[in-house]
């Protein structure tokens, strides 16, 4: 497989940037200045910083400028998976299972197999069927997902997925986004470095009284799962995909775990 992204980066980093900072008069000999500048000065902060960690003798402003220089530099600021969008004909289970069309002993199965696999053992849910039922559940259409920009280590952009059941959205058909689940290692699934793609099918909030009103944010999605063994086709040089079968495709999982 060939990817872009190197060469991508590379004409970023090289190019376009001195582009932008030149004055657009004989911008090509202000690139290379400008790229043979900022080079120079990057090795010369990594000799530095290399001199300081094997405890040389620095001058005190060399050793201020370094301070300096680390100081600055910032952490992404990760953020939270919100989700918005409140429906007002859903507060429980067999609410959520009428609306959906799901059948309410898949929906308690499902929740039960994430409880499990997902939660502490002081605050999994209930295992009873009758108890799950009479969950209360809030149900949303907005889930906003931040995903890292291409060539931007700290800065985030908002992918919005949207998932409405039946309802129209925005005076047309109903919408219901395919997203990039998390699913397994990232030695399964081949190519697709363990994501799945998947429909989402509804945003749930399961508040649970005996841990305090603890709420769990999780989806329900259509999982599909990869054939032919994970490889890549001969025919088309794609992946190819088809539903599941097991439990009508209907799989609950943690919001985190939806990548956009």
């Amino acid at each position: 497989m060939s990817s872009t992204e190197i060469r991508e980066l590379a004409h970023k980093t090289q190019i376009k940037n001195g582009r932008q900072q030149s004055t657009k008069n004989d911008a090509a000999r202000q690139i290379v200045h400008s790229y043979g500048h900022q080079h120079a000065i990057r090795m010369r902060l990594l000799n530095l910083e290399s001199l300081q960690a094997r405890r040389a003798d620095l001058s005190a402003d060399v050793l201020h400028h370094l301070d300096r220089t680390t100081s600055t530099v910032s952490k992404p600021v990760i953020w939270r998976r919100m989700v918005k969008g409140r429906r007002d004909d859903v507060s429980n289970v067999v609410d959520f299972s009428r609306i959906s069309g799901v059948s309410l002993e898949i929906i308690s199965r499902e929740l039960i197999r994430y409880s499990l696999f997902n939660l502490p053992a002081a605050h999994c849910l209930p295992e009873d069927h009758a108890l799950l039922r009479l969950l209360p559940v809030e149900l949303l259409t907005q889930l906003e997902i931040p995903v890292l920009a291409f060539q931007e280590p700290d800065v985030y952009k908002i992918h919005r997925a949207r998932s409405t059941g039946a309802l129209h959205f925005r005076n047309q058909g109903s919408r219901n986004d395919w997203v990039w689940v998390e699913a397994a290692t990232e030695e399964m699934y081949g190519v697709l470095r363990r994501r799945l793609p998947a429909k989402l099918v509804a945003l749930l909030k399961v508040r649970d009284h005996r841990c305090d009103g603890t709420v769990r944010r999780v989806a329900g999605v259509q999982m599909l799962t990869p054939v032919n063994s994970r490889r890549l086709s001969d025919l088309h040089g794609l992946v190819t995909v088809q539903m599941r079968e097991v439990m009508r495709g209907f799989t609950i999982v943690y919001i985190g775990t939806i990548r956009g």
